[in-house]
């Protein structure tokens, strides 16, 4: 099933320990990246996060599949 582009906003964290860039994502535990520069940790970042919610998508897809349900885009701001 394919899906349409949405664009979402997370708050991305960088710390700079010795020569490295940690970054994580506030909001999505597990989206996290260690680069040589602040560049590097943005780009690994963004593919970090669409990794995880690509294969969270489809975990939830193979869960659902041959059930009954209901699909609804929600939007919640904070």
């Amino acid at each position: 099933m394919k899906h349409p582009t949405m664009e979402n906003s997370f708050t991305a964290v960088y710390e700079k320990l010795d020569d490295w860039y940690i970054g994580y994502v506030q909001e999505l535990p597990g989206a996290n990246v260690q680069e040589r520069t602040l560049e590097e940790a943005r780009e690994s970042l963004r593919e970090a996060i669409e990794l995880i919610l690509i294969s969270n998508r489809e975990l939830a897809e193979q869960q659902l599949s041959g059930k009954d349900v209901v699909r609804e885009q929600i939007t919640v701001k904070l």
